[in-house]
């Protein structure tokens, strides 16, 4: 009879738990349950509306590292320079240089169609399409502008932008090394976050902004 208690005690402060906690709530002031009252009943344990609101008034970590924030990413009239070529037709920018993490985060520029690159990514990688399409050769389907890519680490494929696009643009968050393959698969090239920033450093030197410009994404 005991055990028989005890089950339903569990079971009913599970359903307790349940509607005590959901994230959806009708008065739709908040979908955390920590920012709502777990106890309405008593006051004392009210969370004042206005503290949602309110910033964390305590001390960030003093060895964190600052944000990176770029209120515009997509390409303007003005923004040329930020764009570092690494052939006549293919460029990025650079968002997030990762050194401590060992990735990288940026948008990959193609103009025009053809073959970009055969690769094989060790670590994983996370592409989002904002312009143009794409696709691989060793697989069926096309990225285009909207589209969300996993690559799953160790797999080769080939990059190809179709005929019809005069711009790709895509953001790239790579993670350890691209290693460039011919048909086999062997080795040829690699690229990494410190290749990416060495290549930054020059182009930003050479148009007049210095190589330190590269600093502001670097982390």
């Amino acid at each position: 009879m005991k055990i028989l208690i005890g089950v339903l005690l569990l079971a009913l402060s599970n359903v307790y738990a349940f509607f005590a906690f959901s994230p959806i709530r009708a008065d739709n002031k908040s979908f955390y349950p920590f920012a709502a009252s777990v106890a309405p009943e008593s006051a004392s344990s009210k969370v004042n509306d206005n503290d949602l609101y309110q910033p964390y008034r305590g001390e960030q970590p003093s060895d964190a590292l600052p944000e990176i924030f770029i209120p515009q990413v997509l390409p303007g009239v003005d923004d040329e320079l930020l764009w570092v070529p690494q052939t006549d037709c293919v460029s990025f920018r650079p968002l997030c240089l990762c050194v401590s993490g060992g990735y990288y985060v940026n948008l990959l520029r193609v103009r025009g169609s053809g073959v970009l690159s055969r690769h094989r990514h060790p670590g994983p990688v996370h592409g989002h399409v904002l312009k143009g399409r794409w696709r691989y050769l060793e697989h069926e389907w096309e990225a285009t502008q909207g589209s969300y890519v996993f690559e799953p680490p160790g797999e080769i494929h080939t990059l190809v932008v179709p005929e019809g696009v005069d711009e790709m643009i895509t953001l790239f968050h790579v993670t350890g090394s691209l290693l460039y393959c011919d048909v086999d698969g062997n080795v040829e090239g690699a690229d990494d976050v410190f290749t990416k920033l060495e290549l930054a450093k020059q182009h930003y030197k050479a148009v007049g902004l210095g190589e330190n410009f590269v600093q502001q994404f670097v982390r």
